[in-house]
């Protein structure tokens, strides 16, 4: 039932780098503990390419480790009747994506494709840019998401729709920690929306290491939840009380209008 409230699970973990079977494996059993503990959520959310780690050797696999890690997302969000959200490489039409699917606890989806590759990694050189937002509706809410370094570029993310969530999945490194941190904090702030940023942890073969730093934000900057540990984060969102901030503070009814311009 849709009673304004969204109950998420953040699963902030280690990934096996290159290993989609080991990943489904392992995030499978967390999502089952979660009912055993009478936990289960409306709302999985599972890091930036989950099933893989941040890879760029795997154009070659793409489209069987992209085929696998959907149906496995479709098969939890069927399983236990929630949405799971999460982004992996795919391949579609001969090209590559750093894509994101949002599963509905029917099995139906909606996708997402990383505006923003990573240059700095060569992510540029192996996937495509996306093309266009998403604005997923579930349970009452309006839920813009989005991948990593998308976070970097206020314009793309910007309130125009009245979205009640913005939602980033990542592979964000630990030199550059407290920009996530800012970031996220400040997109809440200037989009008077809730912000959830759900970032991986441990190292990869690369020598990068992920800090966590998952983190759930009010529209005023205020922290719902975060964490730097390996584990599950819980947090519940009301969207009664975003609408009478909203209310109270209009402060989007004063926003510039503008275009963007796309440059592929």
């Amino acid at each position: 039932m849709e009673n304004g409230r969204l109950k998420i699970s953040l699963l902030q973990f280690p990934l096996f780098w290159e290993r989609p079977k080991d990943n489904m494996e392992f995030f499978g059993a967390q999502i089952a503990a979660l009912k055993d503990k009478d936990q289960m959520p409306d709302l999985v959310v599972l890091p930036e390419m989950w099933s893989t780690g941040f890879s760029m050797d795997l154009k070659k696999k793409a489209q069987s480790i992209g085929r696998d890690s959907l149906h496995f997302m479709m098969e939890m969000a069927q399983s236990f009747q929630i949405a799971v959200v999460g982004s992996t490489i795919f391949e579609e039409d001969l090209a590559c994506y750093n894509r994101l699917f949002f599963v509905f606890p029917d099995g139906t989806y909606e996708s997402y494709d990383k505006r923003h590759t990573f240059s700095l990694a060569g992510e540029s050189e192996v996937y495509e840019k996306g093309k266009r937002n998403l604005i997923v509706h579930y349970r009452g809410f309006k839920i813009c998401p989005l991948i990593c370094y998308d976070l970097r570029f206020p314009v793309w993310s910007r309130n125009t729709v009245d979205y009640d969530l913005l939602l980033y999945v990542a592979n964000w490194p630990a030199p550059r920690i407290h920009a996530w941190d800012t970031l996220l904090q400040a997109r809440a702030i200037e989009n008077m929306a809730y912000c959830l940023g759900l970032n991986r942890v441990g190292e990869d073969p690369n020598g990068h290491h992920y800090p966590g730093h998952s983190a759930v934000y009010n529209p005023f900057g205020e922290v719902l939840c975060f964490s730097k540990k390996s584990g599950v984060l819980q947090v519940q969102l009301n969207l009664e009380y975003l609408q009478k901030q909203r209310d109270k503070f209009p402060f989007l009814k004063d926003a510039d209008q503008f275009n963007i311009q796309y440059s592929l």
